[in-house]
């Protein structure tokens, strides 16, 4: 096997932080084939005929039957079997072209909602965990579209605590069913649904499971009520309601996996959510920078467009270099995800086992990737209304439903706040486990700060070798203070949330400024340094920005806890750690700016 392949397949998750990456090793969009580009054409048509044209229709629905139509329509595309191998009616596409779609379909705001729960929550637990029966009996079914899908986990008094569900499931006497009584609520999808995925702790002899069990309910089985849909801030479209399970008759052959696996199953599923939740943010910000790219170059004020005024590019490039970021980290972990998946299944693993191992071995990214869409999303809509300007507050602009759609993202798939706590707390169990060596390195860098800093002047000039130093100086920063905080609390860490997530937003925005200057190398590598001055441009910039914010997350952790002479020797290595060379930030916004409104479009 040549190294640059042993290295593809040797991906450990987490590892980014102490491991240097090279560009050769990561996937960048500008590689997509000719087949996949087409895909997502296909799914592009599919958005400009049936979707944004009825935007309204399908916000202002009085029931589900329109939503559910244009599922069938989809259907008939294959755009709900992207994922589900050929054998059983869909396409069985790589993880990458899945994430593509996602990106593609992401832009039909509550459409994009019932799309995703079906394909994903909805029809991936069957997918990797159903029995050959199992797969047989549903998957074409919900490759087609020919029976829709929804996901029941979440319950009045269990939200982010999943496995604290109270929902009970009971065999019956002759042992043929378990009857299934309990409440869920937020059902995407609910009020139109052919089979749903339901969790529940299994009761025998008055006692109920500790950890929850998977079922496979059709509504056809009977004893399933809900309410009206709910009311909402956005995806108003998306139909959710509370679910009631009252002595539902399920077959025992309907048990998803094996009794007592449904946390497992809700945490690897949610995985896949995270990183295609990602992929779907940057789909709607980016219809979001193009609709507000088009509107500074029409709207007038004192005699010019407004596209012409310095604050308004600065708001257009800083909207440009979010998502740039965010797609180059995005698509790193879903090729990463595609070559774990090929090692495994070279070693013998099922297909479905090497993508479950796989996604569970990038769940750290994963989570990663969940926070940044979300949030540059977040970012370009809010911004988005603001070039509208008054226009932005009105709901016959597009940035109105735009605004309200975005904001579950930050809810959705665990919360942010969950996701950032979570990425810290796989480092150090996965470091604790021996997995990943993360305290020899903090031990190392702790060293370096007591020591006199290196002013090796050696030359070397090669494509971003300054700003590859700022991001193993960054990482250097995050296992500081990271190691020190371990140090200080022990096993009480968990406790001290805020100075988790400070840890978490550090090696989010590394993760994403190393992700940027590979694609951006990559780039020059396969085009020339000439044709990627723009995208020198976004890389640098995000670089930027990425310094600022470990440096205000790092200060904020470090005095949390530290003390006297530790605060001052560690707010000294933050220092030494954050530094970089000062550029012109405001040229390198205005070129990125110009080339989005000559040509009246988002084109990187």
């Amino acid at each position: 096997m040549a190294v640059e392949e042993a290295n593809k397949t040797s991906i450990k998750g987490g590892e980014f932080l102490i491991k240097e990456t090279s560009a050769s090793q990561i996937f960048i969009p500008e590689e997509f084939t000719e087949e996949q580009h087409m895909i997502a054409d296909t799914c592009r048509d599919f958005l400009a005929k049936e979707i944004w044209p009825r935007l309204d229709e399908i916000d202002h629905a009085k029931g589900p039957e329109l939503i559910s139509e244009l599922m069938d329509k989809a259907g008939e595309l294959g755009l709900l079997g992207t994922v589900v191998p050929e054998e059983y009616g869909g396409f069985g596409m790589n993880f990458n072209t899945s994430m593509l779609v996602a990106e593609t379909t992401g832009a039909g705001n509550s459409f994009s909602v019932a799309l995703s729960a079906h394909t994903g929550i909805g029809t991936l637990p069957i997918l990797y965990y159903g029995n050959e029966a199992q797969k047989s009996q549903y998957l074409p079914h919900l490759a087609s579209g020919a029976w829709k899908a929804a996901y029941c986990l979440t319950e009045p008094d269990s939200g982010s605590d999943a496995n604290s569900g109270k929902t009970k499931a009971k065999l019956t006497e002759d042992g043929k069913h378990y009857v299934v009584n309990g409440q869920k609520m937020w059902i995407t999808n609910g009020g139109f649904a052919d089979i749903f995925i339901v969790f529940a702790k299994i009761e025998e002899n008055g006692q109920t499971d500790k950890n929850l069990s998977a079922f496979v309910i059709e509504k056809s089985f009977g004893g399933i009520t809900m309410n009206e849909p709910e009311h909402k801030m956005g995806i108003k479209g998306s139909d959710t309601r509370q679910i009631f399970f009252n002595d539902c008759l399920v077959p025992v052959e309907n048990l998803l996996s094996e009794r007592g696996n449904g946390f497992k199953i809700a945490v690897n599923i949610l995985n896949i959510g995270r990183i295609k939740l990602a992929a779907a943010a940057l789909g709607g910000a980016k219809m979001v920078a193009k609709q507000a790219i088009k509107y500074a170059n029409e709207r007038k004020q004192f005699g010019t467009a407004i596209a012409n005024f310095g604050a308004i590019k600065h708001k257009l490039a800083e909207m440009a270099v979010g998502m740039f970021a965010s797609e180059s980290a995005a698509y790193r972990v879903g090729q990463n995800i595609d070559d774990l998946i090929a090692a495994h299944q070279a070693k013998g693993m099922s297909d479905a086992e090497s993508k479950l191992k796989a996604l569970e071995e990038l769940a750290i990214e994963c989570a990663i990737m969940k926070v940044h869409g979300s949030e540059v999303l977040d970012y370009v809509v809010d911004e988005g209304v603001q070039v509208y300007g008054g226009m932005g507050f009105s709901a016959d602009a597009p940035m109105d439903r735009a605004y309200r759609d975005s904001r579950i993202n930050r809810i959705f798939e665990g919360t942010n706040e969950i996701n950032r706590m979570l990425v810290v707390d796989m480092l150090l169990k996965r470091a604790m486990k021996g997995q990943l060596d993360l305290m020899g390195p903090a031990m190392a860098v702790g060293k370096e700060i007591m020591s006199i800093p290196d002013f090796n002047t050696e030359e070397d000039d090669s494509i971003f070798a300054a700003e590859k130093k700022v991001i193993k100086n960054l990482k250097k920063a995050a296992l500081m203070i990271a190691g020190a905080a371990v140090q200080k609390f022990m096993m009480k860490l968990s406790d001290e949330q805020e100075i988790i997530m400070n840890i978490a937003d550090m090696v989010i925005e590394i993760y994403a400024a190393e992700s940027v200057l590979l694609r951006v190398e990559k780039r020059i590598g396969l085009l020339g340094e000439e044709a990627n001055s723009l995208q020198k441009d976004l890389a640098v910039v995000y670089l930027n920005r990425a310094v600022e914010r470990v440096n205000n997350a790092g200060r904020s952790a470090i005095t949390s806890f530290a003390e006297s002479d530790e605060l001052r020797v560690m707010l000294m290595g933050l220092k030494r750690f954050t530094k970089i060379e000062p550029v012109n930030l405001k040229d390198a916004r205005r070129r990125i700016a110009d080339e989005l409104i000559a040509k009246n479009d988002y084109v990187f």
